[in-house]
């Protein structure tokens, strides 16, 4: 072997010493020879045309910048990867060639395929251990279908197809026979193969800097991972981090508490930070509303003189209303969402908690409740094991999970019991918890609301078109109607919220009837957006009645929306309720918030501190908070950072330093770092059996002394 390896070095050194000396005679061999190649290989050199232009074609179609199409660095590593999964085909039998080539084919066909189909409902990239949560896609089959399987995604099945083209055309020539008679060269042409995929993927590793390593290693930021080096290597990288849960005890784990060290360290193991609001609702009952996608922009909203979300906009008024305030999930949507609330952690950068890692360690509202006297409860009328709430529930500490099996299924929207069912039979059961007499604590999760919007005949009577009285010649009156956002999947959902807020009416007037608001607060957040497309913006905000289309971007009355107003408007209602708040504490606070500031927020409220909580109490922050997100991006009051791109929009009329902008980047990957190294590694567990260990062992010490 190491004979081999010299003759190899020996090679290239006088390939190289031939290129300097007659550099106009060799490259003209080296076409040749590429030339001689390609002919004599056409299957072959289709088949790493084809993969390395899908991938490309990826970029380009999810990403939508030019410069990915321009970036090299990307490109030739997938060439060296496609090159170097396609050079085994010499060590098969000419008869399996083919086959091995078209299914390689098939399986990157489909990388890209669902890649893109995946980009465009959660803008990111999917990952292996999502597999893992495919038995959830029946239930939302049409949501899936609908919304986020679109034509154009079908555009990378070109390359199987030119493959099989290709093959079948050399079928009928001599040149797929030449191709078959020289089996003497296959392992010539596999050393070959191979050594032009190194050296690609050598050349590839000369643009690499730390920065790029450290967020390849990290793998949060999917988007930039793939610009940076390409849809295959990012899905290899994948695949090792997504059996990492599996293997953590073979690698990571000091690296991991070592982070987990170096920022716990610092934090107090109680409360120290006090302000106006601490323990002004110690010992009340709670009942939080998980609210299914629902936005903050539909309250700003009205169509002919009617508010989108009248009920939700009282409950606003009358309590203490967070209008800045944004969702932070990743790959588990709603899941991310309760966890995060539950826990003031971050999603994880592979899989989901609810499914990866239901078996960890975590300190939790519930959790933290009891021990003060409550009762704990969760409500939601899908199935026990959907998004595996069965077990999860259990981990984050409720008592009791009330689930399908609680309730009559008597009306079916959507995914299942309609809200206005559900928050009726939810209201019974409230009422026999309150008459035990203790303190409870209970979240209830909205259903109706969620993709794909298309049941509008069961969500009531709310017109989203535009209607005018214009009057003729003769004086006449008549009722003009202009359809602007009826049939749309945006006005599809505009009717779903104002179904959901006419049940959200409707629970509060119950609780009310039944005297279940004295001692009780509630908490209503949105889980995450809608998932609409930005495309579906510009007709409800430059739609043009006269031709019943979008202005144009000349137009004075046209309103810019793009990728970072799309951002901005993803955020999500947070209103904290009591019939306190409505008589005097009343109050909008606009700094920007992110779910994991919910936990200490509510706990410097009830009297519960959390060590491991990596939000603020907002009110002691009302200056200096950033809302992290999982993909790397990060805001402020002042500024959002787009990690992928490494640009930013301003906020304010201030300068934006760029000290600012990496102090805000380092407490992004900071806190990213420190939430995924405590779940994946279960390190509160971790950090308890230590405790108990050395509490054990000085036990042991004093009775020996």
């Amino acid at each position: 072997m190491k004979r081999k390896m010299n003759q190899f070095f020996k090679r290239i050194k006088k390939e190289w010493n031939s290129l300097r000396k007659h550099p106009k005679e060799y490259w003209t061999m080296i076409l040749t020879c590429i030339r001689e190649y390609i002919k004599n290989n056409s299957l072959f050199f289709i088949f790493v045309v084809v993969n390395t232009f899908n991938a490309l074609l990826l970029r380009y179609f999810t990403i939508h910048t030019v410069e990915n199409l321009l970036y090299f660095a990307p490109l030739l590593l997938d060439f060296a990867i496609v090159l170097l999964i396609g050079a085994f085909s010499y060590l098969l039998k000419p008869k399996n060639r083919f086959l091995y080539l078209f299914i390689v084919t098939g399986i990157m066909t489909a990388i890209c395929i669902i890649n893109a189909s995946y980009y465009g409902f959660y803008n990111s990239f999917t990952s292996i251990s999502f597999l893992s949560m495919t038995v959830y896609i029946s239930d939302v089959g049409d949501a899936v279908a609908k919304q986020v399987i679109h034509p154009q995604d079908w555009i990378y099945l070109w390359a199987p197809l030119a493959l099989l083209i290709t093959y079948l055309r050399l079928r009928l020539t001599s040149k797929y026979h030449l191709e078959e008679t020289k089996e003497d060269k296959n392992k010539s042409q596999f050393m070959h193969t191979f050594a032009v995929a190194l050296v690609s993927a050598l050349v590839f590793c000369t643009s690499l800097t730390p920065a790029k390593c450290s967020r390849f290693g990290n793998q949060w930021n999917r988007e930039y991972i793939v610009m940076s080096f390409g849809i295959y290597m990012y899905h290899v990288n994948d695949l090792i981090k997504s059996v990492e849960p599996q293997i953590t005890t073979l690698f990571g784990y000091d690296n991991a508490m070592k982070i987990f060290n170096d920022y716990y360290d610092k934090v107090p193991d109680t409360n120290e930070e006090t302000n106006e609001y601490t323990n002004i609702f110690k010992g009340k009952n709670v009942i939080a509303i998980h609210a299914e996608s629902m936005q903050t922009n539909n309250m700003t909203l009205s169509f002919n003189g009617e508010p989108l979300t009248p009920n939700l906009n009282k409950l606003a008024s009358e309590g203490i209303f967070f209008d800045n305030f944004y969702s932070q999930v990743s790959v588990g949507t709603s899941s991310d969402t309760e966890f995060t609330y539950n826990t003031s952690l971050m999603p994880t950068n592979n899989g989901t908690a609810f499914v990866s890692y239901f078996n960890r360690t975590y300190v939790t509202i519930p959790k933290l409740l009891k021990e003060q006297g409550y009762y704990t409860f969760s409500m939601h009328a899908n199935k026990a094991n959907y998004w595996n709430r069965d077990l999860m529930h259990q981990s984050l500490g409720y008592d009791r999970f009330y689930s399908k099996e609680d309730y009559e299924i008597d009306e079916v929207i959507g995914l299942g019991l309609s809200d206005k069912s559900f928050f009726k039979q939810s209201v019974q059961k409230i009422k026999e918890i309150n008459a035990s007499g203790k303190p409870y604590y209970g979240v209830v999760i909205m259903l109706t609301n969620h993709t794909p919007f298309d049941q509008v005949d069961l969500y009531g009577d709310y017109d989203v078109d535009i209607k005018e009285v214009v009057k003729d010649k003769k004086g006449n009156e008549t009722l003009k109607r202009y359809p602007y956002m009826e049939g749309t999947l945006l006005g599809n959902y505009f009717k779903a919220v104002h179904y959901a807020d006419e049940a959200l009416g409707e629970f509060f007037a119950s609780l009310e009837k039944e005297g279940l608001l004295d001692n009780t607060v509630i908490v209503l957040y949105g889980d995450h957006d809608a998932r609409i497309g930005m495309e579906e913006y510009q007709r409800l905000y430059n739609y043009d009645k006269e031709t019943n289309g979008i202005l144009d971007p000349s137009d004075p009355d046209y309103r810019e929306f793009d990728y970072y107003q799309y951002e901005l408007n993803r955020k999500v209602p947070l209103i904290i309720w009591s019939k306190e708040t409505k008589e005097n504490l009343h109050t909008t606070v606009s700094t920007a918030m992110g779910m994991i500031d919910v936990m200490p927020t509510l706990g410097n409220m009830f009297g519960f501190y959390n060590k491991y909580q990596l939000g603020h109490d907002i009110f002691n922050h009302l200056d200096d908070n950033i809302v992290v997100f999982p993909n790397g991006n990060w805001l402020s009051n002042r500024v959002y950072y787009n990690a992928q791109k490494n640009e930013y929009l301003p906020l304010t009329d201030s300068a934006i330093s760029n000290n600012y902008i990496e102090k805000g980047t380092e407490q992004a990957d900071k806190l990213l770092q420190v939430s995924n190294s405590l779940i994946v590694f279960d390190l509160i567990q971790k950090v308890q059996e230590l405790k108990e260990s050395n509490s054990s062992y000085i036990n042991e010490r004093d009775v020996a002394k």
